[in-house]
């Protein structure tokens, strides 16, 4: 597409280097407090053993208590449910997560439970 030819062992090379800076992003240290976090899902079409798949990916954006908004995480699944919510929000608990003042969400069917399950004080926004 763009003229460049990349060979796999390059490929290898630079993914090499990024997965364990990643893996370090993705389990450093959280604030206590986010005054306000959106959880939402994004579905994508892949292709994965030459078969055309869905793929869910969780996101997760707060918003600091100084104003300045933070990627809390990015998480992998076949499809979005409440279940995989409560692992994502009990993820952000073991990172320092301690209260969520307004989490804003879909309309998920038992997303608000998860939530108040993890942070029971949070006020939830559909």
């Amino acid at each position: 597409m763009y003229g460049v030819d990349i060979s796999c062992g390059t490929i290898n090379t630079i993914t090499d280097k990024l997965l364990p800076i990643l893996q370090e992003w993705r389990t450093r240290p959280l604030e206590a407090v986010y005054p306000i976090v959106f959880l939402d899902a994004m579905a994508f079409k892949g292709r994965e053993d030459g078969h055309i798949v869905n793929k869910i990916v969780y996101n997760i954006l707060g918003i600091k208590q100084d104003g300045r908004k933070e990627i809390l995480g990015f998480y992998l699944a076949e499809n979005e449910g409440a279940h995989f919510w409560m692992a994502v929000l009990n993820d952000l608990k073991n990172r320092g997560v301690q209260d969520i003042l307004i989490a804003c969400i879909d309309g998920l069917t038992g997303f608000p439970e998860a939530i108040a399950s993890s942070f029971p004080k949070t006020e939830v926004q559909l």
